[in-house]
């Protein structure tokens, strides 16, 4: 587990090579980008030589006007860890989704997946009349949640107005009930950090700059020539895209375009060490470390070697 650009996919790939002399190893990503077809550059997708390597799963397995959740990726990486044991082999989950090692971890509240047709309405009616407006609606429907919401936050009045449309109950009532048992199995945590976070800022702004040159302006817009893909989408949101978006507008030109997406990239990072910082267990790693992977390789021959070997 690691911020955005910490070089987790390099970690990984750099371990499974070492460790498949021991055990092979295949990787399943914990990404809510890279699930999504076409959405290469910005995303700083696996290679094709790094995927070719070593197994990767939950890489391109949706459309990106498609929805893809945290429960759905509970399912599917649950399914995926038998697999892979049954193959023999270690599965090595990394990615910088925190909701979706958190579900995985937890559970997850049963709360219905997201509707992208009832969303486009909401933004249509925000549009018309406020969101303080939906916020009011949704205090009559649940006015427990509403009640810790911000009318002005966008995301969340429209996900708690979404969840009482479609399952017809509040969601605080729904995040009552219990939550899905957690996995079977011992979870081996390695959580990557930087120790000085303006080297982390850099290697933000470094890899931005990558993407420019590799054409990431124009993936965005082959993605929008596709008819079925609405720039309302969770996948048009990330971050990255939603900046190219604006700039293909003609919302921004091309150094506010870098600035805003370097910026979002910055407080996504923020939000993920923040989230780290509060996760209860794992073993911690400074992600600039030059002999970063030597140390986790290290670690985990050790736990390899310990009584819960492919656990």
């Amino acid at each position: 587990m690691g911020p955005t650009a910490c070089g987790k996919t390099g970690l990984a790939v750099g371990l499974a090579q070492h460790l498949a002399s021991q055990v092979p190893v295949e990787i399943i990503s914990v990404d809510s980008a890279l699930v999504y077809r076409g959405m290469d550059i910005g995303t700083a997708k696996p290679t094709e030589v790094e995927r070719a390597g070593v197994p990767h799963h939950l890489i391109d397995i949706v459309e990106p006007s498609e929805p893809y959740s945290a429960a759905r990726f509970r399912d599917d990486a649950l399914r995926l860890i038998d697999e892979i044991h049954a193959r023999g082999a270690l599965p090595l989950l990394a990615g910088g989704t925190m909701l979706y090692f958190h579900a995985l971890k937890h559970g997850i509240d049963d709360l219905p997946e997201a509707d992208p047709a009832l969303r486009s309405e909401l933004e249509r009616r925000a549009m018309q009349e406020g969101w303080p407006a939906l916020h009011a609606e949704l205090a009559q429907r649940d006015p427990v949640t509403a009640a810790r919401l911000s009318p002005n936050d966008r995301q969340r009045v429209q996900r708690a107005l979404e969840v009482c449309i479609k399952s017809g109950q509040p969601m605080s009532t729904l995040l009552q009930k219990p939550e899905r048992p957690q996995p079977p199995y011992t979870l081996h945590e390695i959580i990557l950090l930087p120790a000085d976070r303006a080297v982390l800022h850099q290697r933000i702004a470094e890899r931005f700059d990558r993407m420019l040159e590799a054409g990431f302006v124009a993936e965005v817009q082959k993605l929008l020539n596709d008819a079925r893909l609405i720039p309302d989408w969770p996948s048009m949101r990330s971050v990255g895209y939603r900046q190219a978006l604006s700039f293909l507008r003609g919302e921004s030109d091309a150094a506010a375009f870098r600035a805003q997406s370097i910026a979002a990239t910055r407080q996504l990072a923020k939000r993920q060490i923040t989230w780290l910082r509060g996760w209860e267990g794992g073993q911690v790693f400074d992600c600039l470390d030059p002999a970063l992977q030597q140390a986790v390789l290290a670690n985990l021959q050790a736990h390899l070697a310990g009584p819960e070997t492919l656990q």
